[in-house]
């Protein structure tokens, strides 16, 4: 099937009108989500997973894949209007967007924010559109020792790139390896690290875990940082922007746009680094830098369109490889392993409907966005007054009733509530919880593509170095770890004289 025909038969699903009610559902519930502090689309796809289980594999990926990239509309909100950003990628808009509000321009802002993100998301979707399926074809010819490279590559790249430590990034990573190695081995038909309890027979659920991680552990340490809200008191008009407006927003967009698809497509890049490096880039480049945060259009137009592009972008190694390149993507890889789909190399072949009907979803849903985002800011300025004291009871009551009605056990309300706990310590501590995620959902096909790889060249480790493809991708995280430790060993070297003085 070529892309073309691939378009139309998409097309021909995504308009369907059960899977145009979901998208409307997904893309309102991401905007809401962006709007509202304090929730992210990682916590709502968490909680919606139990929920998915009763829909079609390709309504329940229209759905949650519209919450991610509604959501990158909605941050923008909160940030222009109220200068906390609903999303972490809506961050670096508060610098002039909320500038531009204060300055009696929050309608421009706004109407910017809202055409942006729907110029920079149709053409991201357009670069998925025909990025997708060449990768696709070139992905049939990864070998179990390509795999195996390139999931630690991966691995490596989003630990390197978390916020915090290297080592604790690492450590987040090996904890969500040796979760997915929990349970019944399928080779051996062993038993491994349960202890003796029955319920760890099949393993730890994905759904109960990350719903505890990012539905409790999110609600918890909200309510240690209450945020406090003060609205701003203009009047909100004139949202459309005028000619000067899109003269100088219009080379932001597109410049934005194709960093952001780019940035996504790389494992830990995403959203939040590709708007503030876009930002970083217009201030670069512009002929008046002293005038960025001091409420210039273009630091909303530039960061708002990377943000949303990075959403297209990142679908291109989920659909083509199977690899998640942050914890949304491992949520809907998540989502599609649950209704028994895998993502990859034969996923275009073995599921042309889902493939296509997803990437044309996408198109319709970013029409959907710009519809829905103009005309119901007044509506989200009001969302934004509900005290955080009234959401937190709903949001664990949805998170305690989604994991009990998964398979309606107890115990499973017992792992959701041990990783709410985990989850506010991580957080406490400054434990990234994205490279847990992604290696707990990686884990599992890592040690088949290990197995697999040790048993076609009998044992022998040297399979991985003699294959050019897997030689390149194991040299990514020796780079990632050299780089991490020859600074600290020539720290230590300077340190040592002083140190036999003393």
């Amino acid at each position: 099937m070529d892309i073309s025909s691939g378009v139309i038969a998409g097309f021909q699903v995504a308009l369907q009108p059960n899977h145009l009610f979901f998208a409307f559902v997904g893309v309102l519930l991401g905007t809401v989500v962006g709007v509202l502090p304090g929730l992210g689309p990682v916590a709502t796809m968490s909680l919606l997973l139990p929920v998915t289980l009763s829909v079609s594999p390709i309504s329940a990926i229209i759905m949650l894949a519209g919450i991610y990239y509604g959501s990158q509309y909605g941050g923008s909100t909160t940030s222009i209007l109220v200068n906390i950003p609903g999303e972490a990628s809506s961050v670096i808009t508060c610098v002039d967007g909320h500038m531009m509000a204060r300055n009696g321009r929050a309608g421009p802002a706004l109407g910017i924010a809202a055409f942006g993100s729907f110029i920079a998301g149709t053409l991201g979707v357009i670069g998925l559109t025909f990025i997708a399926p060449p990768l696709a074809e070139l992905a049939l010819k990864f070998g179990p020792p390509e795999y195996f490279a390139l999931m630690v590559a991966g691995l490596s790249l989003i630990s390197f790139l978390a916020s915090g430590p290297f080592w604790k990034a690492l450590f987040m990573a090996s904890l969500g390896i040796f979760l997915s190695t929990i349970g019944v081995d399928n080779m051996t038909g062993t038993t491994r690290f349960t202890f003796g309890i029955l319920e760890l027979m099949d393993g730890v659920g994905f759904v109960p875990v990350v719903m505890g991680l990012f539905g409790i552990g999110e609600v918890l340490i909200n309510l240690e940082q209450p945020m406090a809200v003060s609205m701003l008191k203009t009047e909100i008009k004139g949202v459309l922007p005028d000619l000067k407006d899109w003269a100088d927003s219009i080379r932001p967009i597109f410049r934005g746009t194709i960093l952001g698809f780019l940035l996504g497509i790389l494992p830990g890049g995403g959203a939040v680094i590709s708007s503030f490096l876009s930002y970083a880039v217009e201030k670069k480049i512009s002929k008046h830098p002293e005038k960025f945060g001091t409420g210039v259009i273009e630091g909303v137009a530039a960061p708002e369109s990377a943000n949303n592009s990075a959403t297209a972008g990142a679908f291109v190694p989920l659909l083509t490889l199977g690899i998640p390149s942050n914890p949304v993507m491992a949520m809907l890889l998540g989502a599609l392993m649950i209704h028994g789909v895998q993502p990859g190399p034969l996923f275009l072949k073995e599921h042309p409907e889902i493939f296509w009907g997803t990437i044309t979803s996408m198109y319709i849903g970013n029409l959907m966005l710009l519809v829905l985002n103009l005309p119901l800011i007044p509506l989200w300025v009001r969302f934004l007054k509900i005290p955080y004291r009234f959401l937190f009871p709903m949001i664990l009551l949805i998170v305690l009733l989604g994991a009990y009605s998964m398979n309606n056990s107890v115990a499973e309300v017992i792992i959701t509530i041990f990783f709410g706990i985990i989850g506010y310590l991580c957080r406490k501590f400054k434990y990234d919880l994205p490279p847990l995620i992604l290696a707990m959902i990686l884990g599992p096909m890592m040690e088949s593509a290990l197995r697999r790889s040790l048993l076609g060249s009998g044992g022998d480790p040297m399979i991985f170095l003699t294959r050019p493809i897997s030689l390149v991708l194991l040299m990514i995280p020796l780079f990632i770890f050299s780089s991490s430790i020859v600074p600290w060993l020539r720290k230590r070297k300077k340190l040592l004289p002083a140190e036999k003085f003393d």
